[in-house]
This record gives C-alpha cells, sequence and structure tokens, in this order.
C-alpha cells in the first residue's frame, strides 16, 4: 500500500460528511420555506431533493485521492433538484395569492417527511464521523508503534 492510498477511508468518510451536510442544510431550506407562496421565480416554494452518486473511479480518473485500483471513491453530489411532485391547493380566498376562484398553491413540503429526511442524514453524518475518527485513532497507533 503506497502513501498515495493512505488516506482513502479518510476521504471517502469525508466525501459523505460534505455530502450529508448538504443535505441537512437543503432539508432545513425545505422547512424554512414550508408555507411560502411567493419566491422570486413566481409562484409557491418547490421543494429540493440532493441527488447522490457512487464515486467510483472511472476511465482512470480517482475522484479526491481515491485509488484508481480500488476503485473506490465514497460519494458525490450531482446536484440539487426540485421536486415535481404537485403543489396542494388550499382554499384561502382571502390570501393574497390566492386565484379568482379563492385557492392558494401552496409548497409542495410535506414536514414529517422532512423531519424524517434529517434524521437520516443527521445519523449517516455521525457515521461517517465516527469512520473518520476511527481512521485518526488507529493512524496514531500506527504511529506510536513505529516510534516503538
Amino acid at each position: 500500500m503506497g502513501f498515495d492510498t493512505t488516506f482513502n477511508a479518510f476521504n471517502i468518510s469525508a466525501s459523505g460528511l460534505s455530502a450529508e451536510r448538504l443535505r441537512m442544510e437543503v432539508v432545513a431550506n425545505n422547512i424554512s420555506n414550508a408555507s411560502v407562496t411567493r419566491t422570486p421565480e413566481g409562484g409557491a416554494y418547490r421543494r429540493k431533493e440532493v441527488l447522490f452518486e457512487t464515486a467510483m473511479s472511472r476511465n482512470g480518473f480517482a475522484p479526491r485521492g481515491a485509488s484508481i485500483a480500488s476503485g473506490l471513491g465514497g460519494v458525490g453530489v450531482v446536484g440539487i433538484t426540485d421536486d415535481q411532485t404537485e403543489m396542494p391547493r388550499v382554499y384561502n380566498p382571502g390570501h393574497p395569492d390566492a386565484d379568482l376562484e379563492g385557492f392558494v398553491t401552496m409548497p409542495n413540503v410535506n414536514l414529517p417527511l422532512e423531519m424524517v429526511n434529517l434524521i437520516t442524514a443527521t445519523r449517516a453524518y455521525e457515521a461517517n464521523l465516527k469512520a473518520a475518527q476511527s481512521f485518526v485513532e488507529m493512524s496514531q497507533q500506527a504511529i506510536a508503534i513505529l516510534k516503538g
């Protein structure tokens, strides 16, 4: 095992930490916009989702310090997309954004779902953090043995 592959485990955990942190930020943004009926783009806020992909070595390219030979690279964020589920309509004729029939188009944010997403993102973040901490501890022990 060469020096270039020594930190692969840490880099894989770091990619997971970064991806899950972004997912928590997007979920928090969804929760904070759960009642927004007017956006700069026009219309109600549309829920956002983070798209992940496996970051494997492809075509001789290894992402962020991963070994080309191992094929492992952690997780990558492809992007953030709008959730295309239907926007609920609520009858509220006194609302400033009500249409001629008195209906207001509300954001497609489901708060219980967002809370579940936040919990799973938090747990995944904690798991990646624990893996990174274990790598650091094992590295420190290996250095202590080598100093002998």
